[in-house]
């Protein structure tokens, strides 16, 4: 390209900045005006995007010495219309305030704040109990094999807990919807040594009649504690110590012999009825007591499932409903409000009152 035409390009750049520096950051007196600027000025077939497009017809020599001209103008350009772009959206901004008839100075009103469900709360609070005693979270899945939710939990394949009025089996596989937390008990074990303490949360699975204390769908917590030496006395200590955690320090608890398939010897667990104070009313059945969990030594064959030496590790577990818990604690009389979504009845249970 000739001198002639490199000196042309350099009249329109000094131009095109005398513009600039006439206008300074008023570029333009209303949005519809900048973005026509910014369309002669760097559109597709704009002033500036002329010039550049030009830089490619010149020598070396000619781009090294105007190249960084022109960069340094489209720079400029552009910083001129944000600020003049900034300096207009606020002024609109402004006016339409001003049209509104809005006292800035009043406080803000305060949005509607939700809170955990209940039962959230509930587990949440047990989980942080036991967790201070050492017990670790762990988690399975919910559909399960026999092998883990019964067979390796020494349940035969007789008992009355296999039967299909208790489980749901799934339809052509070999699996069934866990009717405890405690095949995670099994993952647990079969996944690391002792010794061992975990706590198993979650949601489990049974054929029964919906009414004010059973579902079809409710939530456990189980917890699990395995090293050398542990005794029945350990058990008892644990689970007082977490019951008056969570219902006060004044709970009285008592244990009841029972029967686990997979713990031996087995215990009910009772808690002072939480309504009457003991003296018998009809959350207790008049006996002044509530039973709050199922508990044991955890048997031999379940640690032989699992390939634990049952002559050098003993252990125990627990075992107890959350809708339970949570229908003590607040005093709900129907698990089933937990499931209705009424907001009247869930609004009840800021997370901060309990």
């Amino acid at each position: 390209m000739s001198p002639a035409t490199v000196a042309e390009l350099s009249q329109r750049l000094a131009e095109f900045s005398r513009v600039l520096d006439d206008k300074g950051d008023d570029v333009a007196p209303s949005l519809e005006a900048l973005e026509a600027f910014r369309v002669d000025s760097l559109g597709r077939k704009g002033q500036l995007t002329e010039v550049l497009k030009a830089l490619k017809d010149l020598s070396l020599e000619d781009r090294r010495a105007f190249g960084p001209q022109a960069q340094a103008a489209k720079a400029r350009c552009e910083a001129a219309i944000t600020r003049c772009r900034a300096r207009l959206e606020a002024a609109v901004d402004e006016a339409s305030l001003g049209r509104i008839d809005l006292d800035l100075t009043l406080p803000a009103a305060v949005p509607a704040r939700g809170c955990l469900h209940p039962l959230t709360q509930t587990l949440q609070e047990m989980a942080r109990i036991l967790g201070l005693m050492g017990f670790s979270w762990a988690e399975g899945p919910h559909i399960e094999t026999e092998r883990n939710n019964f067979e390796a939990l020494n349940i035969p394949e007789d008992h009355a807990a296999r039967d299909l009025q208790d489980t749901f089996y799934l339809r052509d596989v070999p699996r069934l919807l866990r009717t405890h937390t405690s095949p995670v008990q099994i993952r647990a074990m079969e996944g690391g040594r002792p010794p061992l303490r975990v706590i198993c949360p979650g949601r489990v699975f049974r054929h029964e009649s919906l009414d004010a204390s059973h579902s079809a769908v409710f939530h456990q917590i189980e917890g699990l504690a395995v090293d050398r030496g542990i005794s029945f006395a350990d058990l008892k200590g644990t689970l007082r110590t977490f019951l008056q955690r969570l219902f006060g320090p004044e709970t009285e608890t008592r244990f009841r012999p029972s029967y686990f398939p997979f713990t031996e010897p087995s215990a009910e667990v009772d808690v002072r009825c939480l309504v009457c104070g003991g003296r018998g009313c009809p959350a207790c059945k008049r006996s002044g007591w509530i039973e709050i969990m199922g508990a044991g030594m955890v048997h031999p064959n379940v640690f032989r499932a699992v390939g634990y030496d049952a002559r050098q590790w003993s252990g125990f577990a627990f075992g107890m409903g959350v809708e339970r818990v949570a229908m003590l604690r607040l005093g709900v009389p129907d698990m089933r409000l937990f499931y209705e979504n009424d907001l009247r009845f869930l609004r009840q249970f800021d997370e901060s009152l309990l």
